[in-house]
């Protein structure tokens, strides 16, 4: 919004005014046509939006402006109101969103989507949006942009955590340029947000740092006032507008049941006789009918072009992580101006990223003990152009935060979630640290890209091949320091010559008698085994599988002509990489023998060697496994 802006005449209020009449008849026929959706929460919420859309900087013949404000709608379950203000602003067409709401294959879902011109952030999981809106304003901020981003918020949904992490955040790094408006219509699905859970929202705001303003929601002359005050404010600020649920319509308003629940046919002629308005509903069942649905055009994004030199070559046993800290302080190091950032949730000295930040201290930022929050943040600031990596222990940056990263991936974010500390390496730190679900969870995203490195030399080859790639990847790790993985000539395998193929295993022990697939940590115990198999006669082909989702077909043929596959993981053996392969087996029609070793159970704290043993996960367990499964 532009400071120098003049306030809108009491003509244009009343032109507003009018709009906004407008809009509760289109959320109306809207929510009754599809006999589903928000209507109470939209008619509290919509004086706010179309007053403010009229007075901050944006342009619906180009959505896509880079220095438009940009305004996020966390309570995405208020659709019908956003579509209907957006329709009359002129982003689309007003009767398609009417008609087509909430329609199979129409873009106008139940929850907002960035399909539609002038929605920013697919949202509908409550008390993401204010982390998403710090994203956007942060990636604002360092792209130098003189614009602010407002995040549309229910009252409700301040009962959920994450909001108090976005505040802090915000204080942290002064988002100035960052405003939270609140539809404070007091109620929610259940009742009054007083009684479902108790809370006082605008002390949490100011104990938080923010500055509030309260304002009566629907007066239209309050709001933009309201608006003004904090474009111009120079901490982050919240507008807690008392609003009415179901505003306009006498049997509406202040009725929970309204929350997500249409009206009638019958109210709705009520409705809209109180609105002074003529009913469409028929005009709008004969569009609805007539909705054909169209294939959606597939978002093209473009790789970066960075310069990502020659890796390191290790020579000596070292942790993949400290590879991944090397390999990106190195890349930022090259790419002095480039839009590359970090987050970091406290665990710097764990994830090595303070090379980076030494190098560009700008570009790195430390959240505190903050996952969902970075999590949701760091898809959005990927949405400005920038190439963001979110590093964290596996726990917290899988399993703690899977459906900020579902959000992510449904809004096609560009994050690199870089997890160290996965599988049953973590020894000590016991069961409840020990992440032996990174690939069952991290599988179910559609999206996503899931790349295990073997050892320090591949991850340094992995870091540099992501870091040009657009898109959300896990590249998960364990925290021991691993052996060089080397050829049966005692060579390097991962060298200077090796490229990196997405999708393509690596053959790292020629065998006939049967296969052993196996990713990440374990690779190193799986070559012992085949070594030490080698000597009594057996020979164990051995596959190194980084993308486990996307499997080798090449490889899979290779092995199954050997009659037997085994396989071998630090991983939960239900969910992992023997299902993986098991899957692509059946849907390539191979047959053979097949056999898993992974994690059966929660394990126990100790050191990682003893744990192994203790999960009969260790070189001595797995040779008698496979000599036992092969005499039989």
């Amino acid at each position: 919004m532009n400071l120098n802006k003049t306030k809108l005449s009491l003509d244009k209020l009343e032109e507003i005014q009018k709009q906004t009449n407008e809009a509760r008849g289109a959320i109306l026929q809207m929510t009754t046509l599809a006999n589903s959706g928000h209507p109470g929460g939209s008619m509290s919420t919509i004086d706010l939006l179309l007053t403010l859309l009229h007075l901050i900087n944006i342009n619906p013949k180009n959505p896509n402006w880079e220095k438009r404000d940009r305004v996020i709608y966390s309570h995405g379950h208020v659709a019908p109101a956003v579509y209907s203000a957006l329709g009359l602003m002129g982003y689309f067409n007003l009767d398609e969103a009417v008609s087509q709401f909430r329609l199979a294959g129409s873009i106008f879902e139940g929850h907002v989507e960035p399909k539609v011109s002038g929605v920013e952030w697919a949202s509908g999981n409550l008390g993401q949006g204010l982390s998403a809106g710090c994203g956007f304003a942060l990636a604002c901020k360092l792209k130098g942009l003189n614009n602010h981003i407002f995040v549309f918020m229910g009252d409700g949904e301040q009962q959920k955590g994450q909001l108090s992490e976005a505040r802090r955040f915000a204080v942290k790094y002064n988002l100035n340029n960052l405003i939270g408006i609140i539809d404070y219509n007091k109620l929610q699905i259940t009742g009054k947000i007083s009684e479902v859970m108790p809370q006082n929202i605008k002390e949490n705001y100011l104990s938080d740092g923010w500055d509030v303003l309260e304002i009566d929601g629907h007066n239209l002359d309050n709001i933009q006032t309201a608006i003004f005050d904090a474009v111009r404010n120079e901490h982050p600020t919240l507008i807690l507008a008392d609003t009415v649920m179901g505003k306009g319509i006498s049997f509406m308003e202040n009725e929970e049941k309204y929350h997500g629940a249409a009206i009638s046919e019958e109210q709705l002629d009520i409705a809209l006789a109180e609105l002074g308005l003529k009913n469409n509903l028929n005009f709008y069942k004969e569009l609805r009918n007539e909705f054909k649905i169209k294939k959606p055009l597939k978002n093209k994004h473009k790789d970066f072009q960075f310069s990502i030199g020659k890796p390191t070559i290790y020579t000596v046993k070292t942790d993949n992580r400290t590879a991944w800290g090397n390999t990106i302080a190195d890349i930022v190091s090259l790419n002095n101006n480039a839009p590359i950032s970090i987050f970091d949730c406290d665990l710097q000295p764990s994830v090595k990223t303070k090379k980076f930040e030494d190098i560009t201290p700008g570009k790195f930022f430390q959240c505190g003990i903050m996952e969902h929050h970075t999590a949701t943040m760091s898809g959005a600031m990927s949405k400005e152009g920038f190439q963001v990596f979110f590093a964290d222990f596996g726990v917290f940056g899988i399993d703690e935060t899977f459906n900020q990263h579902r959000l992510n991936d449904i809004n096609e974010t560009n994050v690199k979630i870089i997890t160290t500390h996965v599988g049953l390496d973590v020894g000590e730190d016991g069961k409840t640290h020990q992440c032996i679900d990174y690939l069952g969870i991290m599988k179910n995203l559609f999206h996503l890209k899931i790349i295990i490195p073997a050892d320090p030399n591949q991850t340094a080859h992995i870091i540099r091949y992501i870091s040009r790639k657009y898109g959300n990847y896990l590249i998960p790790m364990g925290r021991s320091k691993l052996e060089i993985i080397r050829t049966v000539n005692r060579d390097i395998y991962f060298n200077e010559n090796y490229k990196f193929e997405y999708g393509k295993a690596d053959l790292l022990r020629e065998g006939s008698d049967a296969s052993l697939f196996v990713m990440g940590t374990l690779v190193n115990n799986a070559l012992e085994v085949s070594d030490s198999l080698y000597k009594e006669g057996i020979c164990l082909q051995v596959w190194n599988i980084s993308c486990p989702n996307d499997m080798d077909e090449q490889a899979l043929r290779k092995a199954t002509e050997t009659g037997l596959i085994f396989t071998y993981e630090d991983h939960n053996v239900h969910t992992g990489l023997g299902n993986c392969v098991a899957d692509k087996i059946i849907q390539m029609g191979l047959n053979c023998k097949f056999h898993k070793f992974g994690v059966e159970d929660y394990a126990l704290s100790g050191k990682s060697h003893e744990v192994f043993e203790f999960c009969h996960l260790d070189v001595d367990s797995i040779i008698r496994r496979i000599k036992k499964l092969l005499i039989v």
